[in-house]
């Protein structure tokens, strides 16, 4: 899940909350760290000027890195959406 807001920078911030008590071991939150930091990497071009709070759901440690880039790929191309359709309003 992520929550995101403007931030006036002109690039994309990111802030990770992955607790224990959604993912127990450190080796699975370091995983997902990594892997949401990569695709912020690859997609900063296109992401606009934004903060963006990344929560770890129950589960997501299960997901393997395909599978998980897939989904994080799919949530940028809705936030860009998302901001740019209330700029036009």
């Amino acid at each position: 899940m992520a929550l995101a807001c403007p931030n006036g920078l002109g690039h994309p911030r990111l802030g990770l909350v992955f607790s224990k008590r959604n993912v127990r071991r450190a080796v699975d939150r370091n995983r997902l760290k990594r892997l949401a930091r990569e695709s912020v990497r690859l997609q900063q071009h296109r992401l606009p000027a934004v903060d963006i709070v990344l929560l770890a759901r129950r589960g997501a440690h299960e997901l393997d890195n395909a599978t998980l880039h897939r989904q994080l790929h799919g949530m940028w191309r809705r936030l860009e959406r998302d901001v740019h359709k209330s700029m036009a309003s």
